[in-house]
């Protein structure tokens, strides 16, 4: 039986919608722009929906799929994450299911005739598939509730993972009229967005921007000293019992640094896209259904992976720019709850992203915004103001400082830096604009070198006159050179050469205020241990760990991931509210009326042996 049936002319989609939430997702109350996303959709409206990750995009088209007539089509570009969404709403009681290569001929052949019939609430499918024409002449004869667009940046060759397919999704438009179309993404800049409306032919329906951030989420960003050792003590300080993602840039680090976790005492598994399918599928299923998995990962894995109990992103080195920066930090905690972002740095980084561009297939006015997307990163990373409001302000929201982040709560000194970086264009000027910083540096320092004295160096107007300053200052002035475009890296070479912007700088000799070198390069104390039961009494740490053990069970034997059956946030709500009765159980964040029938009175025998 369907969970709700349409919404009638006595009853209101907004009543219908609360109703939905609280019995059948054993939440109270709608958040933020949820309520009038669900009911402009419910009304057949388009939408462009933008919301962080762990805002609760997927109920903007779920709800809505259950009170409209008719199957909801909903879009995704992972066929990984598609079953395992497909799960976690049969745990639910909404009648769901996926069709992509994974899937077998017979249960794709049941969940088509469902889908004619009207039996269905939500089918996933990727875009290549919703595309076959075998497909589209299906849904031509199927009653439609809504198409749903997950993931929706893909659509923009802007955005920072363009997909083809997701350009040819406009069809929907042309071709069912009659159905709203919403599409829902947690990263899109203001070009993007108005990219993603366009190619999706959005421009009648509305545009719901809930903001971007993530006020669980502590940002740390420190320079690369050691990075196995920062890593390292990242983990063990804050993370040694949770599960979470550490990216690498290359195939060969991603092997290396699982290998090596491996060797300190910790569960890691590699993923990217060298490895077999079979492989893939192996170390995804064990990230999902174990606890205490680190995924060592390129950025070929997490788009869209729905485990709400990451507890860290670490990356060893930057990413592409700020959106992929954002999309990866935002797998962490999507339950809400305290979690951490590493990101170590260094300037070799930002060669091998420069390269990567360049050396593309993209045309030059691509190559040009993915230039100016990197600069903003590495300013990001040399910044010495709050890094939410970097973030948030690149993508057009703001905020006050979070006090949540490294340079918050430890703020890096400053200094004016004008005479320095006069010195550093300069030396960059006399020595023909080809060599890297490490050179440079060495002729600012004066540094005694045969490689100087044969290209006739120690002669310029620059050698030693940055004696006063040692090599780590040195290197940390660049660094933000680079950051704030006064220097431009050569992609094949890695010389640095002055930009138009560093030119005006010299003319001008204005102010500059600059981030002083650290002396010490571990981690700020700042970072803050985000696992789950730092938010448990320690009375009441038995009983989680009770908790999570029935939970366990429960999902080795159904085959699911542990938070299919409950997040982590509903079983601390079971510490604290101690339920005993089934009533006082469905007040527990997340048990909804499936839930609470099918594990209430198990949890109830938990909490009644450990009060």
């Amino acid at each position: 039986m369907p969970i709700m049936s349409s919404v009638t002319a006595t009853d209101s989609s907004a009543d219908a919608a609360l109703r939905v939430l609280q019995k059948t997702y054993g939440f109270d109350a709608f958040r933020g722009a949820q309520a009038e996303i669900i009911d402009h959709v419910i009304r057949g409206g388009h939408s462009f929906v933008l919301m962080p990750t762990g805002g609760g995009k997927s109920l903007c088209y779920q709800i809505p799929s259950l009170l409209r007539d008719g199957v909801g089509i909903i879009v995704s570009p992972l066929i990984a994450l598609m079953q395992n969404q497909v799960e976690a709403l049969r745990q639910l009681g909404i009648r769901a299911a996926a069709i992509n290569s994974n899937v077998d001929g017979g249960s794709i052949a049941s969940t088509k005739d469902a889908i004619l019939r009207g039996l269905i609430d939500l089918v996933y499918v990727a875009p290549e598939r919703l595309l076959m024409d075998d497909f589209l002449a299906l849904l031509d004869e199927a009653p439609i509730a809504l198409f749903a667009i997950d993931e929706a940046h893909c659509v923009s060759q802007w955005g920072h993972d363009f997909r083809p397919h997701y350009k040819q999704l406009s069809i929907l438009a042309e071709r069912y009229p009659y159905a709203p179309r919403i599409a829902l993404t947690a990263t899109a800049d203001a070009p993007t967005r108005r990219d993603i409306v366009e190619c999706l032919k959005l421009e009648d329906g509305r545009s719901f921007v809930a903001g971007f951030d993530r006020p669980n989420i502590h940002y740390t960003i420190v320079p690369r000293d050691n990075a196995r050792a920062q890593i390292l003590r990242f983990i063990r300080t804050n993370h040694a019992e949770d599960s979470g993602i550490v990216y690498c840039l290359s195939r060969k680090l991603t092997d290396e640094t699982a290998a090596w976790l491996e060797t300190e005492g910790f569960t890691a598994l590699p993923y990217h896209a060298g490895l077999s399918a079979e492989v893939r599928a192996r170390h995804l299923e064990r990230f999902l259904k174990e606890e205490k998995v680190i995924m060592v990962a390129t950025i070929a894995f997490g788009m869209g992976i729905d485990k709400p109990d990451v507890r860290f992103v670490a990356h060893m080195t930057i990413p592409k720019n700020i959106e992929a920066y954002y999309q990866e930090t935002g797998r962490a905690g999507r339950d809400g709850l305290p979690s951490n972002a590493l990101m170590v740095y260094g300037a070799q980084d930002a060669v091998m992203q420069r390269n990567f561009i360049e050396t593309s297939d993209a045309p030059d006015a691509q190559k040009r915004i993915e230039h100016q997307k990197l600069n903003a990163l590495l300013g990001l990373c040399e910044a010495a103001q709050c890094r939410r409001q970097i973030v948030l302000d690149y993508f057009g929201d703001s905020c006050a400082p979070c006090g949540n982040c490294d340079t918050c709560l430890t703020p890096p000194e400053t200094f004016d830096g004008a005479i320095a970086a006069q010195k550093a264009l300069s030396a960059a000027y006399r020595t023909g604009q080809r060599f890297g910083a490490g050179y440079l540096i060495d002729v600012l320092t004066g540094k005694d070198d045969e490689r100087i004295r044969s290209h006739g160096h120690e002669k310029t107007s620059t050698f030693g006159i940055g004696a006063d300053m040692g090599k780590t200052e040195w290197q940390a002035i660049f660094r933000q050179l680079i950051a704030l475009n006064l220097l431009s890296v050569d992609a094949d070479h890695g010389g640095l050469s002055i930009t138009a912007q560093g030119q005006d700088f010299l003319r001008e000799k204005k102010e500059l205020r600059l981030r002083k070198a650290e002396k010490s390069r571990g981690l700020p104390k700042a970072a803050r241990s985000g696992a789950a039961d730092a938010a448990v009494a320690p009375e009441d740490r038995p009983l989680l760990a009770a908790l999570k053990a029935a939970r366990m069970e429960l999902a080795r034997a159904q085959g699911v991931p542990p938070y299919v059956i409950l997040h982590d946030k509903s079983l601390i709500d079971m510490t604290f509210l101690k339920p005993d009765t089934l009533e006082r159980m469905a007040l527990v964040h997340g048990v909804g009326e499936q839930k609470l029938e099918k594990y209430g009175r198990t949890f109830l025998k938990i909490v009644a042996a450990h009060s």
